[in-house]
């Protein structure tokens, strides 16, 4: 029996499986996150927009405070979205088709925060370090 490269093995399953999975929708990553993660959903036209820029620069800042806080960030680019996707940014979020947008759901599910604009760090750790769930890690 011919022995084959681990690096290659690895290679092949992975083409395999990018091909099999299905790409999980917009829905589905909220609902997998549920009491799991504190989702800060950042949507925009293109990468190229410039508050979606500054929005990514702000968060490359402190990456352990995002992990601390359980964090789950979701670029949701309107360029690259399905019509469903798009369907449910409009009418599950209330966010208007092809603007920028920054959403903080809490583990609960719920919406705790929605802006226009870029949302600095200090105001967005200010944010979910008041909510119950988080001063309950806090203490733990």
């Amino acid at each position: 029996m011919k022995s084959v490269p681990l690096l290659a093995l690895v290679l092949c399953l992975s083409v395999l499986t990018a091909q099999t999975l299905k790409p999980v929708s917009l829905e589905q990553t909220l609902r997998a996150s549920h009491w799991k993660k504190r989702v800060l959903l950042i949507a925009a036209p293109t990468a190229e927009q410039s508050e979606f820029r500054t929005q990514k620069a702000l968060l490359a800042t402190d990456k352990a405070g995002l992990a601390e806080r359980d964090f789950l960030v979701v670029e949701a680019l309107y360029d690259q979205l399905s019509a469903t996707d798009k369907q449910f940014l409009a009418q599950q979020m209330g966010l208007k088709q092809q603007s920028f947008a920054v959403v903080l759901i809490g583990k609960d599910g719920g919406v705790k925060e929605k802006s226009s604009r870029p949302i600095p760090l200090a105001a967005l750790f200010n944010i979910v370090d008041k909510m119950p769930m988080r001063r309950q890690e806090m203490r733990k």
